[in-house]
């Protein structure tokens, strides 16, 4: 029987990432910081890790400086672990000038160090959702049914088809037809495989393990396949032995502005969806050498807090507070996320407030991406659910103020509906 030794992870990290504008305007999606102190892309690599598999590659393109420095600073085997994480960034050669096209074709165009690692299988990952998984169960479920093709698959309720694969199973575990991203009624009638349930449909995970032979035949073969969902699976259940791994556990594509802010506010529950402090399976990040935060005089409650804080007489309520956040006295936040700094502002030549939240501010509804300078007074409030706006400084996406990195709001600013 193979082992997770056995096997090459593939994380795609080279998205756009245009529906998370403007946390995505410097950075590519799977480096977008989440719950604190992580990053989109800690979660794959730490699902990994903690499966048992050593051997990963990170493929970027969009806006990759952010996500590349973060896995090089973060994960680094010692010298006898025969482990590695490695980026394989888009690049033009003489075979193809063009950038990734989609899934299928980033995989494509890195088939070369795909055949060098030399790995039996081939898992491949997103690195925009949250979850936690051990592969090896996924791993032991394609080996035993001598798979070609293991998707993942977990069920899904009618108002989500529309942003995934839809599959129907039979009782054997093999996929017989594939959809991608459905709308018309009577597809969705013909894929139905839960009658009753509130979740009636199974849904893709955009988690894929392969054979490494027939991963690479099948994009060689077909190059005009740019998208594993779209092309390769539909295909690929007509012509190999393509398998569904039923998962049920906790799993949330951080795909929008939306799904992000109340992903993060899940967290700060006392019972969280999701636990991040499982010790049997952690999550691991860049490792920090900071102080740990103080909090003075001040009321938190459903706070979850990342290190080397300084909170001065505020009150905090169902927020997330991010790395090195400074804010200061009688500042009100509320169903917040504060995505911190990325060092602190001691000397200031620029004239700015420095990094930070000043005095006296109300936010409620937002999201404050790292390094964001605020000055006293400033007033935010959400705006109505599917309002989008966009202004020089600050953005509302589905009602939801977002203020993007390194951006400085003045003093006295007021975003709110009844003053724009």
């Amino acid at each position: 029987m193979p082992t997770t030794n056995d096997i090459l992870a593939i994380i795609l990290g080279g998205g756009r990432g245009s529906r998370l504008f403007p946390l995505t305007k410097l950075r590519s999606k799977p480096a977008v910081p989440i719950a604190g102190k992580y990053r989109l892309i800690d979660i794959p690599i730490s699902n990994c890790i903690n499966s048992n598999i050593y051997r990963i590659a990170v493929l970027t393109q969009y806006n990759s400086v952010s996500l590349t420095r973060h896995v090089n600073y973060s994960y680094r085997f010692d010298t006898f672990h025969p482990g590695w994480v490695q980026i394989l960034a888009a690049e033009q050669t003489p075979e193809s000038a063009d950038w990734y096209q989609g899934t299928a074709d980033a995989v494509r165009k890195q088939v070369f160090e795909i055949k060098s690692a030399r790995q039996e299988y081939t898992l491949v990952l997103g690195g925009d959702h949250l979850y936690r998984m051990d592969y090896s169960e996924l791993a032991q479920f394609h080996w035993e049914n001598e798979a070609d093709i293991t998707v993942a698959v977990q069920p899904i309720p009618e108002k989500d088809v529309s942003r995934f694969g839809i599959l129907k199973q039979e009782r054997d575990g093999h996929i017989s037809d594939f959809v991608e991203k459905p709308k018309d009624p009577d597809v969705l009638k013909k894929f139905t495989s839960r009658k009753g349930s509130d979740t009636p449909y199974l849904g893709s995970m955009g988690l894929y393990m392969f054979r490494t032979d027939v991963l690479i035949k099948l994009l060689s073969e077909y190059p005009s396949f740019d998208d594993f969902g779209g092309d390769v699976i539909p295909h690929a259940i007509k012509t190999h032995k393509v398998f569904g791994f039923g998962f049920e556990g906790y799993w949330r594509d951080i795909g929008t502005i939306r799904a992000f802010y109340e992903t993060n506010l899940e967290l700060t529950q006392e019972d969280p969806p999701y636990d991040i402090y499982d010790p049997k399976a952690p999550i691991y990040t860049r490792a920090r050498y900071l102080p740990g935060s103080i909090i003075m005089n001040s009321k938190v409650k459903d706070v979850l807090m990342g290190e080397g804080c300084r909170i001065r007489g505020a009150e905090i309520e169902r927020s997330v507070v991010g790395l090195r956040s400074q804010i200061e006295d009688g500042v009100r936040i509320k169903d917040s996320i504060l995505m911190g700094a990325d060092y602190y502002s001691i000397d200031n030549h620029l004239n700015q407030n420095p990094i930070g939240i000043g005095s006296n501010c109300y936010i409620e509804g937002a999201i404050l991406d790292k390094n964001a300078r605020v000055g006293e007074n400033v007033v935010i409030r959400p705006f109505p659910r599917g309002a989008d706006l966009d202004n020089e400084t600050w953005f509302v996406r589905d009602g939801i103020v977002i203020i993007p990195k390194n951006t400085e709001i003045c003093p006295g600013t007021r975003i709110t509906p009844e003053d724009v």
